[in-house]
């Protein structure tokens, strides 16, 4: 019988494939180089074919055969996942390895409260958190190393199945001696003209942002004018604490604490949709879907209340 590529391989195959990079997909595979590389050169001697066009330089460029072999490769992976899942769902209800994917601007304020839920109310599941940024979550929840995301939606998540859970307003944060700050309440119209502190590219928080203020025509600003991008909320915050600009922060955020006592101001934005949803994602079909919405009700904002047990 002609032995079948490994799981192993078609991951390589795959992320390669998606990346075009042999160092992010070895970094995002958690190998070497030099074994993801030796990894898609057995893949091809296994097969007899040639997967990678290696006469153009550096740039990674699949072969016709190759882009048709690494697409069957993502359906048959997310096949063999799928078996996995079905013997996990078969134990009790949250048993057993639980992969948790989430963003940088969920993560540092519901991830430790919800692990400590999950482990107090459920002291059989071992639980793994993924910190990265939407799109990465994303294809790693397609390749089959996650298993559950926590999403701020709208997101490109159309490949996943979705569960909405809190809506999490969008407040305006800005120094607290701007003239904004003697308002209760900012229209959006009024932040037309304001430098804004932004999110670098990946975030979803970002194009949020983005959309928001141009969906009412009230900002006047280009992504071409943009000066202070960050890489984090913590430095977004500490940006506009030195008066370099104003910013659109979840609610989420700001009542964890993430203000601290520098001086700044934070208003409710009105006259237009100024809010994220925050929910669940999973793959479509899961078999685990029914102990994913058991998971829910203790993913929760640190300020409410954890479910009773049972």
């Amino acid at each position: 019988m002609t032995p079948l590529p490994s799981a192993q391989q078609l991951r390589y195959l795959i992320t390669l494939a998606e990346l075009r990079h042999f160092g992010r997909a070895a970094q995002a595979c958690a190998v070497t180089q030099s074994t993801l590389s030796a990894g898609i050169l057995a893949l091809e001697r296994q097969l007899d074919i040639q997967l990678l066009d290696r006469n153009v330089g550096k740039r990674v460029v699949f072969t016709p055969i190759g882009d048709e072999v690494a697409a069957r490769a993502r359906f048959a992976l997310e096949a063999l996942q799928a078996v996995q899942d079905v013997a996990d769902a078969s134990r009790a209800p949250m048993t057993g390895l639980l992969r948790i994917g989430v963003i940088p601007t969920i993560g540092p304020f519901v991830v430790p409260g919800l692990v400590a839920r999950l482990r107090r109310h459920f002291p059989q599941i071992r639980l793994s958190v993924n910190e990265d940024l939407t799109g990465n979550v994303l294809d790693k929840l397609a390749l089959g190393r996650l298993d559950l995301l926590l999403l701020a939606m709208p997101c490109p998540c159309e490949g996943a199945e979705t569960l909405p859970l809190w809506r999490d307003e969008f407040m305006l944060l800005l120094p607290a001696d701007h003239p904004l700050a003697e308002l209760d309440a900012i229209p959006v119209g009024r932040i037309a003209g304001e430098r804004m502190v932004l999110l670098e590219d990946g975030h979803c928080l970002r194009e949020q942002t983005l959309a928001l203020c141009r969906q009412e025509r009230g900002w006047t600003s280009s992504e071409g004018d943009e000066e202070f991008v960050v890489t984090s909320l913590y430095t977004l915050v500490e940006m506009v604490a030195d008066g370099l600009g104003v910013a659109l922060l979840p609610r989420l955020a700001v009542e964890s604490g993430i203000l601290r006592d520098l001086p700044l101001a934070v208003r409710p934005v009105t006259g237009c949709h100024a809010w994220r949803t925050i929910g669940l994602g999973w793959r479509p079909g899961s078999p685990r879907a029914g102990d994913f919405r058991l998971l829910a009700p203790y993913v929760r904002p640190p300020v409410l209340e954890a479910p009773a047990a049972g």
